[in-house]
């Protein structure tokens, strides 16, 4: 019986259990993205970036596959994610305040 590798062991998994083994690479487009002009990037933010504009569903990917894919963000695509964000964001932001604005303590 032949003894399995360590590659043998990376199949394709949900990409949530390789997110922390990938945190370097994360960190290193984050870095990028920032020498782009995106100081507000956060390897968390990329992570949620890819998971949104990505992998839309999170599906099974393998090791080598995930790092690809954080190496191959096109800023583009970060600034696209990004946008949305600050859209919602305002959203709820608005929403908030029409709830609080309209509460009958500001009377």
């Amino acid at each position: 019986m032949l003894k399995k590798k360590w590659w043998d062991e990376m199949d394709s998994r949900h990409v949530d259990t390789w997110k922390e083994m990938i945190y370097p690479a994360l960190k290193s487009k984050q870095e990028e993205l920032e020498m782009l002009g995106y100081e507000q990037a956060t390897p968390e933010g990329v992570w949620k970036c890819l998971c949104v504009k990505i992998w839309n569903g999170e599906p099974e990917k393998r090791l080598h596959e995930i790092v690809q894919d954080i190496f191959h963000l096109k800023s583009s695509v970060y600034l696209s994610y990004l946008t949305i964000q600050s859209y919602e964001n305002d959203d709820l932001a608005a929403s908030i305040e029409a709830l609080i604005g309209n509460s009958p303590d500001n009377g």
